[in-house]
């Protein structure tokens, strides 16, 4: 399903019933993770935060598998490079930044956890943990209770191809897969597991497991965010009609190190890197709509630039904010006596 070529690309995101306006909607989230992922760098270079693991080059697929769900009712539990997909169901520039300064109006821990384990009870994100792969059980969880009551929502959750070799991913499918559970599981396979490359970490196609546990496993473009688009919303009319889980593997690049505490060309060469980022999905998307004739570079430009004030405000907004105080270290951590007791 390539974007290339005039004829098809004009009416491809109609066919796949989206309209100018969404497409838009996507390519303006795409950017927007692209813009706090560079602010964040620069704010760990001057010393004003102190970690950031990056997402670039993992937009297109997560931008474009939020809006392959209902961002109003079901439930989700990103993995920590999921800027992109946070932001397309309802969080803002300002929150994520409260939790890179770790400021105690941070919504996903109140300053506790690193940034990146993502958490909003309103937008129903469930809060992650830092053993990677834990969410996916938790998923499945989520799945089940949706069965159990009834109720017509999903669960989506996001790892990376270096934790699909953990238990709790393996355990998760099987039961997914025993009880036809409504939860979309999907791998960023970004090809590498901090300084580990794919081929020394996986035999096969992740894709491929689902068959052991019952289910469908396909792999996708995940450069593509319409391709990844259209694979979820599949996934989810499955999922809502009681047929049970969905695998997907979304294919891309990690085009930034694992973290700003790596040195990526200690195990991979700048060429590599390089040629990576011609195959970028901000870039590939931002081509899409000028040759569909609904954008252009001028309107690029004033949008780089709104977004640039954006995050400008976002900063320093959460810099001055305040910090958690000693007192508070127990407040959302047990549930009042309102919410049933410790």
């Amino acid at each position: 399903m390539s974007s290339q070529g005039t004829a098809d690309a004009v009416h491809r995101h109609q066919q796949l019933g989206l309209t100018d306006g969404e497409v838009l909607d996507m390519y303006k989230y795409m950017l927007l993770a692209r813009k706090f992922d560079e602010r964040c760098l620069l704010l760990q270079r001057a010393g004003k935060i102190n970690f950031h693991v990056s997402g670039v080059g993992q937009e297109a697929a997560q931008v474009g598998a939020a809006f392959g769900l209902d961002r109003d009712h079901d439930y989700f539990l990103p993995y920590y490079r999921d800027y992109g997909f946070v932001m397309a169901v309802g969080m803002t520039p300002r929150e994520l930044m409260l939790s890179a300064f770790a400021k105690a109006e941070d919504p996903n821990s109140g300053g506790r956890q690193m940034p990146g384990h993502f958490g909003h009870k309103k937008l129903r994100i469930v809060t992650g943990s830092s053993p990677v792969t834990t969410q996916v059980p938790h998923a499945v969880g989520f799945a089940l209770a949706a069965k159990m009551q009834k109720k017509e929502f999903v669960s989506f959750v996001t790892f990376g191809e270096g934790s699909s070799n953990q238990g709790d991913f393996h355990e998760g499918a099987n039961f997914a897969g025993v009880h036809k559970l409504p939860v979309i599981i999907m791998c960023e396979n970004n090809q590498y597991a901090i300084s580990v490359p794919i081929h020394k970490q996986l035999s096969g196609k992740i894709s491929d497991r689902a068959l052991g546990y019952g289910f469908p496993g396909l792999r996708v473009d995940g450069n593509d965010a319409l391709e990844v688009y259209a694979a979820v919303k599949e996934a989810r009319q499955r999922a809502i009609a009681g047929e049970g889980p969905t695998l997907i593997e979304a294919m891309m690049y990690r085009l930034s190190p694992h973290s700003t505490s790596d040195n990526d060309l200690a195990y991979r060469t700048k060429e590599e890197v390089e040629e990576n980022w011609k195959k970028d999905g901000v870039l590939r998307m931002k081509n899409y709509l000028i040759e569909c004739g609904i954008w252009d570079e001028a309107r690029d430009a004033d949008l780089a630039s709104q977004l640039a004030l954006e995050m400008k405000e976002a900063t320093e907004y959460a810099d001055n904010a305040p910090y958690p105080k000693p007192e508070d270290t127990l407040t959302h951590v047990y549930a009042d006596s309102e919410e049933g007791g410790r």
